[in-house]
């Protein structure tokens, strides 16, 4: 079956992924949409016009699941991917005709730095906020059980501190 390859570059999302899970041959599957938007400009001087080209597209497995963790409104993406047919016939016996992109490959532009201020600015703060305050606290712990304990020198601390 031939197919058609289709590539959007430097491309950012119009909104957040949408994952869900769908049942599959071997049981749940991850299945997610996204949006992305590539402008491209044509012509040149004041006769030189912008196009947008917007494409959803889907993406399965574990690709679908990084995609919905680490990407939200705005990221900025390279997709590579496949075109198909997906011509049905609905419930009245018309036929419908529609294509359907599916995703192979996707490659974040973002640095991880600006991934995570986007998805912070996105949530409000609170969520960053209290991962920063767990990690926060689960690197206090992590370095309290590195140190060595030694019981003379807490006894000094302990002994000067009352005098």
């Amino acid at each position: 079956m031939a197919f058609v390859r289709v590539e959007q570059r430097n491309a950012h999302l119009a909104g957040s992924v949408k994952l869900e899970f769908v049942n599959g041959c071997e049981g749940k599957l991850a299945k997610a949409t996204l949006i992305a938007i590539s402008n491209a400009r044509r012509g040149s001087g004041e006769g030189r016009e912008e196009e947008s080209t917007a494409i959803l597209w889907t993406l399965w497995g574990k690709q679908a699941e990084h995609a919905a963790e680490y990407l939200g409104k705005g990221s900025h993406v390279n997709i590579v991917g496949r075109l198909r047919n997906n011509n049905y016939q609905d419930n009245e016996g018309s036929e419908v005709y529609a294509l359907n992109f599916s995703c192979e490959e996707i490659d974040y532009l973002d640095s991880r730095a600006a991934s995570e201020a986007r998805r912070a600015k996105q949530d409000g703060g609170e969520a960053q906020a209290d991962d920063q305050s767990s990690a926060s606290a689960a690197g206090h712990s992590a370095a309290r059980s590195h140190r060595p304990r030694r019981a003379d020198s807490d006894a000094a601390n302990h002994s000067t501190a009352q005098t």
